[in-house]
């Protein structure tokens, strides 16, 4: 319920208002069953926009930092994020990327819409970077479709570090549907899962006009991270 609350009453109109988001190719989102919308990960403004301008509900898959906060601040943020359809899952450890397959799977299985970033995280420079196998194994494993989706702006209105977004336009373009039967049991193989994420990523450019980098953005932000602490602390490296 507070879904839709939050989507028709609050939140909802009020990103339509500010941010007035040009809509291209919404006749791609299937009107019933399940389906992956796989999109670009720019700015946390993505999880909210693209929502609100959807006639079904969607589901993301959310890191769990969301939903784990201490305190009174916490626990609202927490069911604010539950309430806006979002599922946590723990990127951490070896069994986080299959802890994330289940969850989604779950949620396709309820023939309902599942929202995922390949990426796997934020850009941190507007670039689009290699996506994660995950994607692909639930497409093949469900047998669903996956609609590429390009955020466009968002990275402008709100770059890592603003909390605040500016008030500026913003483009939310849907690709065609991109059909996998012919990868049908093949999830478990390493080729076959590249291929198909590689095929989903491209269409992501391909929408969203981006630089591709062919680096996992995980790992690019752990060097700079690595060379940002390194400069501030450099008898560390002793």
């Amino acid at each position: 319920m507070f879904y839709y609350v939050l989507k028709y009453v609050l939140l909802g109109p009020l990103l339509r208002l500010l941010f007035r988001p040009r809509i291209e190719g919404l006749e791609h989102i299937p009107a019933d069953g399940a389906a992956i919308i796989a999109g670009n990960h720019l700015s946390f403004s993505d999880h909210f926009l693209m929502p609100a301008i959807l006639k079904r509900r969607i589901t993301f898959l959310a890191k769990a930092e969301y939903f784990t906060g201490p305190g009174l601040k916490g626990r609202l943020t927490a069911f604010f994020f539950r309430g806006a359809g979002q599922i946590p899952v723990d990127r951490s450890g070896k069994e986080a990327g299959q802890a994330a397959i289940r969850e989604g799977l779950g949620v396709l299985a309820k023939d309902e819409l599942l929202g995922i970033y390949p990426e796997g995280t934020r850009s941190h420079d507007g670039r689009l970077y290699k996506g994660k196998v995950g994607v692909a194994v639930m497409a093949i494993r469900a047998g669903v479709p996956v609609v590429p989706c390009a955020m466009v702006g968002t990275f402008e209105i709100q770059p890592p570090g603003q909390v605040v977004p500016r008030i500026k336009r913003v483009t939310i373009r849907f690709g065609e549907p991109l059909e996998f039967a012919r990868y049908a049991g093949l999830e478990n193989e390493k080729a076959a899962v590249r291929a198909v994420t590689d095929e989903i990523m491209y269409a992501i450019l391909g929408l969203s006009g981006q630089e591709y980098v062919d680096r996992y953005a995980a790992e690019v932000k752990a060097e700079l991270a690595n060379a940002e602490a390194a400069r501030k602390f450099p008898r560390l490296r002793r």
